[in-house]
């Protein structure tokens, strides 16, 4: 069992709903680019841009990230062509698909690393042949020539905090138990730093693991041993760091008769958004995923044609490789029951008719959602 007994800390974030890009500077770069976002290099009017994404099983990929990527490449460069694949959480499987990539003559790829410490020699080998890799919403190690993702310690602090704000005046010395992401995906890492940010010192975490694969099974499995080995009077709430694992640690505490333990998500997910309605989860964060997927699907084209992408990313992040990689940051924003018509809604992320399905239509007439 993946056990920690330890108390945790707290740094208290407002929520914001800002959606401001930040980042950017001077990396070293491969291919069309420069290194600092001036993509100097010799460009096409149009080429092959490679998209390879790490899973399925949170729905985010296929059902956002994919269509938008592939949508907005095709409104900037019609005679663009994608070449995609996805990787079920599979690093081996990935590398294959990238070196298919090379072998087969792309001119850019979007990477989005099933485990980013593995990619250095992957950027390497593709600068070596001339294509750019711009590492999207993880950020790959190796030279990439861009990043575009969310800041996700503040992420974690969001979800950290809106646990808190739902604990309310039970907050305090509450126990919690932490469910965290892949260890092999480092936005897991800040995801988990950042609810640290906000939790500790405050509530006593009484029970954290990190899951494999962002498995909602596991997760299941994690919270039952919680469950199992400290009572259901010992947890007050659970941080869950998505919404998939989310369905499987509501299904772990209802097995065990404890259905008023807050627990919080992130991604949005439709299914997270009806469990918010319906009183089962607490929260989710929200991250725009189109305007990402878009600003990359925007940075990749300019790369292939070695235009300038500098006002599209204004800062920079370090990598473990590499120093001021340039980087477009989204503001994330967390979602209740209070505001998913402010948020998810009025963004058409998803539309009342989809989220208020027939099972929920009294629950979202309650709420308001919609109307």
């Amino acid at each position: 069992m993946r056990m920690q007994l330890r108390p945790i800390a707290v740094g208290i974030v407002s929520l914001g709903l800002a959606a401001a890009l930040t980042a950017c500077g001077e990396a070293g770069g491969g291919g069309n680019g420069d290194g600092d976002g001036n993509g100097s290099g010799e460009g096409k009017e149009s080429g092959t841009i490679g998209l390879l994404l790490p899973e399925n099983s949170t729905t985010r990929y296929e059902s956002f990230d994919r269509p938008s990527i592939e949508g907005k490449i095709a409104e900037l460069c019609s005679d663009c062509k994608v070449q995609y694949n996805n990787a079920n959480e599979d690093t081996a499987l990935q590398k294959q698909q990238f070196d298919a990539m090379l072998t087969q003559g792309v001119d850019v790829i979007i990477l989005d690393a099933v485990d980013s410490a593995s990619t250095s020699s992957w950027v390497e080998e593709a600068a070596a042949q001339g294509v750019p890799v711009v590492a999207y919403d993880r950020l790959a190690e190796g030279d990439v020539v861009a990043y575009v993702s969310y800041d996700n310690t503040e992420v974690g602090r969001l979800q950290g905090q809106a646990l808190l704000e739902a604990l309310g005046d039970d907050a305090e010395g509450a126990g919690v138990v932490m469910i965290n992401g892949s260890p092999t995906d480092p936005n897991a890492a800040m995801f988990k730093a950042g609810a640290h940010e906000a939790l500790d010192g405050v509530v006593d975490i009484v029970y954290e693991s990190d899951v494999d694969g962002w498995d909602a099974a596991l997760a299941n499995e994690d919270v039952t041993g919680a469950v199992e080995s400290l009572g259901g009077d010992a947890i007050d709430a659970v941080y869950s760091a998505n919404d998939g694992m989310a369905a499987g640690i509501i299904t772990a505490l209802h097995a065990a008769n404890l259905h008023d333990t807050v627990v919080g998500g992130q991604d949005a997910e439709l299914a997270g958004l009806q469990r918010i309605i319906s009183g089962e989860q607490t929260f989710t964060i929200y991250k725009a995923l189109v305007p990402q997927g878009e600003l990359t699907a925007e940075i990749a084209v300019r790369v292939l044609r070695g235009e300038d992408f500098s006002d599209l990313t204004t800062g920079t992040v370090d990598s473990p490789t590499t120093q001021g990689v340039p980087s477009a940051l989204l503001t994330p924003v967390t979602v209740t029951v209070d505001n998913i018509n402010e948020t998810v809604i009025a963004d058409e992320f998803y539309t009342a008719e989809a989220i208020c399905t027939r099972d929920y239509a009294d629950a979202c007439a309650e709420a308001g959602i919609g109307g």
